[in-house]
């Protein structure tokens, strides 16, 4: 299976080919999720609940992200790699500049980051440089301290209208890739029909252009799992068994199903 990019990930949404997404942490789960032949793994900041055992993901770091990018770069044939942007990385152009280099150095094939409007001009600014970029939407656990709980975003019309604005203002800006996390199904799929560059949902319902979850989480592996996942090991006898069914259930529809998404 070739590399996958950034063109190639455009060409499976205009072609509504669902993309699969999963995260990696280390040189064995990377090479798993590259066997299984998954579009896109994710080197989260995720990694401080279900490796460093944090509350949240504030307490990562740009260089815990940057080791974690080399051991998953290792073990990754033709996957794209794409590294979280921490906490308050990105609080600043030169600080956004500086830190996305050394992810891209150490691996990454892109960076992700979280945050609406204010992040635009952060986002063209990399962009210009040659950095692709994943935005991400909705539910945003670096703001966890700032709205207060893990909940399901864009219910109010006030807000969905919000979210939807900053999604075309990304996209305008340079973005090439969309997460949206915890929002409700009919507001994803709005979003995913008016925007060019690829969406992928994480509680966002079935309706966006692909699926990524912890990997911890759909091999049973997490002490906390929210309702938009699903333990796809306890239909497995292998972990690789495991990442093909999550993979060929995001291919055909299967997955998301309603118990886990949002209205």
């Amino acid at each position: 299976m070739k590399k996958i990019n950034v063109k190639k990930l455009h060409t499976m949404k205009r072609e509504n080919k669902k993309i699969t997404a999963l995260t990696a942490y280390d040189f064995s789960f990377a090479s798993l999720l590259s066997d299984a032949e998954i579009d896109i793994i994710l080197v989260g900041d995720s990694l401080g609940n279900v490796i460093q055992g944090h509350e949240n993901t504030i307490p990562v770091t740009v260089a815990d992200i940057c080791y974690h990018t080399k051991l998953v770069a290792k073990g990754t044939t033709s996957p794209m790699v794409i590294a979280d942007m921490p906490f308050l990385s990105y609080a600043t152009f030169d600080k956004a500049l500086d830190n996305s280099c050394a992810l891209m150095q150490s691996g990454a094939e892109m960076v992700k980051i979280e945050g609406g409007k204010w992040t635009a001009n952060i986002v063209s600014e990399l962009a210009t440089r040659g950095i692709p970029i994943c935005c991400h939407l909705g539910l945003t656990p670096q703001y966890i301290h700032k709205i207060g709980s893990y909940s399901v975003q864009g219910r109010e019309e006030e807000i969905a209208k919000e979210i939807i604005t900053d999604a075309l203002n990304l996209e305008q800006a340079g973005a090439d890739l969309l997460v949206l996390e915890c929002v409700p199904t009919r507001l994803a799929a709005k979003i995913t029909s008016q925007l060019k560059i690829p969406v992928i949902g994480i509680g966002a319902g079935k309706f966006t252009d692909g699926q990524v979850l912890v990997t911890h989480d759909i091999l049973g592996l997490s002490r906390l799992t929210p309702k938009f996942t699903k333990n796809f090991m306890s239909n497995s006898n292998s972990i690789a068994k495991a990442i093909e069914l999550f993979k060929e259930s995001v291919r055909s529809g299967d997955f998301p199903d309603e118990e886990s998404s949002f209205d």
